[in-house]
């Protein structure tokens, strides 16, 4: 394996592990309101308390799973930088967006903790759900403009404008990607959860995820009408979708019939598979035109003495990284409730 495709199928596996543990903080933040609050024994009517149940369940883990997103813009600054600078500048309303949502989550889950009126729980919280599901759509948009390619100027460089980002296509894979980090959410929120919420994080994520494979399959009808994604390697394309639709049916089947780890491992395959679908689909390119062409993977990457010299980070800091995640699931397993402590 060359450093080239070594570098490359790392990029990819750290933004699939944040797709996959950012995406179940993401979706827990969009469900946090109508999953129950914890105090007042889950009664829909209770006066809302500063403690929730779905955000219990993110809690020990939410800031530390963004340490992959950190790692994978690392990975792309080193391994890649010609590819950093036409992709941020090209999506950088987007990249904005998503940091944005990212701070405002974060400081709004924090804050409402502080909070000591009903009224100001119900802002922060509005706030929490803005925080999560406006990232979760930009990503999908971001995915969606990845796969159908991005308009570039005539000096070369890459740009997107209003057309670009309210396509059909565009949007609906926002609108998939949010139900599908939703439905996701869903499943770890059961997972994590007592008895009686992690039976309602069941039903909702099971409508969840069914929704977000009716947005995929639109996506498809979209594409299959030339309007949408535009692969340089059809059938890799067709069979990573495929993949999409079995884990997104496995992760119903099994929400569905109360198997949480069975469902939530299915749920994170469905929202890692979309990463190698934009890598695998469009290869050789990293970032593809809409008008044909775009930048590869020898374009893109560093020269042979500068990944050489980055085999340092990867052979130190990752595996750090999957040690303190490994270590943050085992050491704040079991479910939530009302014995184990609120970290908000």
């Amino acid at each position: 394996m060359s450093l080239e495709t070594l570098w490359l199928a790392l990029l990819g596996l750290l933004l699939a592990g944040y797709f996959v543990l950012g995406g179940y903080d993401y979706g827990a933040q969009m469900l946090s309101p109508f999953l129950g609050p914890a105090d007042g024994d889950g009664r829909p009517d209770a006066e809302p308390g500063v403690r929730n149940g779905a955000l219990d369940a993110i809690a020990p883990f939410f800031l530390g799973n963004e340490v992959w997103l950190v790692a994978f813009a690392g990975v792309m600054f080193g391994a890649f930088p010609h590819l950093e600078g036409s992709l941020l500048s090209g999506l950088y309303p987007l990249i904005v967006a998503i940091l944005a949502g990212l701070v405002l989550g974060n400081a709004a889950i924090q804050l409402r903790g502080r909070s000591s009126s009903p009224r100001a729980v119900r802002r922060w919280n509005a706030l929490v759900v803005l925080g999560g599901a406006l990232p979760a759509v930009c990503w999908g948009i971001v995915v969606g403009l990845l796969l159908h390619g991005v308009p570039r100027r005539a000096d070369g460089s890459f740009h997107i404008g209003p057309g670009e980002v309210f396509s059909p296509f565009a949007l609906t894979c926002g609108v998939a990607t949010a139900l599908l980090f939703a439905g996701h959410g869903a499943a770890f929120v059961a997972l994590r959860s007592e008895p009686g919420l992690a039976a309602t994080a069941r039903r909702v994520g099971a409508t969840l995820i069914a929704a977000a494979g009716a947005a995929g399959a639109l996506a498809l009808l979209l594409s299959l009408f030339g309007v949408g994604a535009s692969m340089t390697r059809t059938v890799t394309s067709v069979v990573l979708f495929a993949l999409v639709v079995a884990a997104l049916a496995a992760g119903w089947w099994f929400l569905t019939r109360g198997n949480d780890v069975l469902a939530f491992t299915a749920t994170c395959l469905a929202t890692a598979l979309p990463v190698l679908l934009v890598g695998a689909g469009q290869y050789p390119y990293l970032l593809s035109a809409s008008s044909g062409g775009g930048i590869t993977v020898d374009e893109a990457v560093a020269d042979g003495a500068t990944l050489k010299l980055l085999i340092g980070f990867g052979v130190v800091i990752i595996p750090v990284i999957l040690a303190y995640q490994a270590w943050s699931w085992y050491a704040f397993r079991g479910r939530t409730g009302r014995r184990h402590p609120s970290y908000f």
